[in-house]
């Protein structure tokens, strides 16, 4: 992609687009994986100012929004975790039309990168079980499956997830 591309540190004025912009990725892409009431659940829990805020100043977690010629059309986030020495992909959201042209991966690229100046020798995530495509990605990078996780996140509702792993060179 030749476009400029930039992947800034949340800022507070970043809110608004980050809730409207996680809204309508998750709308497009989860449908088919868990239903509209768990999406809606899910996306008015987790792009509130007060979840967001957290990510400001935090020595602990980070929060990226991805801009192509200004425009948002991406975020990713990461935190350290448990144990010392892991690092947790929290999310990695791209617009469905810009899907494919190298900036998932520029993402990705960032939180190894971050994971590795912090010593971290493990990077983690979960993914949706039937979210077989993100799956796919994540396995060419080096990710592997450590455990099948379900998680109960109130409401009657779920998560069904894989936890993956890739083991990072220093």
């Amino acid at each position: 992609m030749s476009a400029t591309i930039t992947l800034d540190f949340l800022a507070e004025e970043d809110f608004s687009i980050i809730a409207a912009l996680g809204a309508e990725i998750w709308r497009k892409h989860f449908i088919g994986m868990i239903s509209r009431e768990q999406i809606d659940y899910m996306v008015s829990g987790r792009y509130t100012p007060e979840k967001l805020s957290r990510y400001l100043d935090a020595p602990d977690r980070w929060f990226r929004l991805l801009r192509a010629e200004g425009r948002p059309v991406g975020y990713c986030s990461y935190a350290l975790a448990e144990p010392p020495g892991e690092m947790k992909l929290e999310q990695l959201y791209l617009l469905e039309e810009l899907r494919g042209q190298g900036l998932g991966g520029r993402m990705m690229d960032e939180v190894e990168a971050a994971a590795r100046t912090l010593g971290c020798a493990t990077l983690m995530l979960t993914v949706n079980r039937h979210n077989a495509g993100a799956i796919a990605v994540y396995q060419k990078r080096g990710f592997a499956v450590r455990e099948e996780v379900v998680a109960d996140i109130g409401n009657g509702f779920v998560m069904d997830d894989y936890m993956m792993e890739k083991l990072l060179s220093r």
